[in-house]
């Protein structure tokens, strides 16, 4: 008998996604539509940057994979999901829709999310506290032109490694984990976001824009960042028991295909 492939969709209660710049060149939609498809949630919570209005200021460029994203984000909706659309700096003519709901899509500027464990994080997508310039630390530090053409020769690299059957690996972030003065700002950019959670009066913080996913303690506020789906392909997830853990979609990809064909086989078995 054939053994059907299949992925089998895990749930979780809230998903964190940020930075996918449908519309830019350096989008990541395939794998961003593949991890919406296999996973579930009652809440999803879109963190700015969701569609990078800028780069479609530049020239139109939207393939069928970026409608497929809004497509499958739209279903999620019509199926019960409560989503939350928080505009960034690339979506910002969004923000003049603050307050408005349609069923299940709310857009807001902010927003605070109690897990299911009590915790009371603020939701935000944090260009609010890039005083430098408004967009993401390596365009602080290289510029848009330098920062388009890393993106392109990220894209080449990736082709060549799924056509060797390797797993998605960002040159991006590697290169700017070596750059010292993007450590420096990743790190004042988190107190920055952790002191405005402590003034809240709230246990934590959960933003993106600085393409950096991390969880972390700073300075006894929990920082929550969900990285982006142009370099690095992560996102945030909120287990049923209130555990926050960051899913790097490559990898968890390749353990999510395992364990369902592995069921797979032993269902047909």
């Amino acid at each position: 008998m054939e053994t059907v492939r299949y992925i089998r969709p895990t749930r979780y209660r809230s998903i964190f996604i940020s930075d996918t710049h449908l519309g830019f060149r350096g989008a990541q939609a395939e794998y961003l539509l593949d991890f919406l498809r296999s996973t579930e949630c009652e809440y999803l919570f879109l963190v700015g940057d969701i569609i990078d209005i800028r780069a479609l200021k530049r020239g139109i460029f939207w393939p069928q994979a970026h409608n497929e994203v809004l497509r499958e984000i739209m279903r999620k909706a019509l199926g019960g999901t409560q989503v939350v659309y928080l505009p960034g700096n690339h979506d910002a003519p969004l923000r003049e829709y603050d307050g408005t709901v349609l069923d299940q899509l709310r857009v807001t500027d902010r927003y605070i999310h109690t897990t299911a464990d009590g915790k009371r994080l603020l939701l935000l997508h944090g260009d609010q506290f890039d005083t430098v310039v408004q967009c993401s630390r390596l365009v602080s530090l290289l510029g848009a032109g330098a920062y388009d053409t890393l993106m392109r020769a990220n894209i080449l690299v990736n082709r060549l490694r799924r056509a060797l059957g390797a797993p998605y690996w960002s040159l991006a972030a590697h290169i700017k984990r070596r750059v010292a003065n993007a450590q420096t700002y990743i790190t004042r950019f988190e107190r920055a976001a952790a002191f405005e959670a402590r003034r809240l009066g709230l246990d934590g913080v959960v933003c993106g824009h600085i393409h950096h996913a991390a969880i972390k303690q700073v300075e006894g506020v929990l920082y929550c960042n969900d990285g982006d789906w142009v370099e690095s392909c992560t996102s945030l997830v909120e287990r049923h028991d209130g555990v926050l853990e960051l899913l790097h979609w490559s990898d968890a990809r390749c353990t999510v295909m395992a364990e369902d064909e592995a069921t797979a086989v032993a269902e047909v078995a």
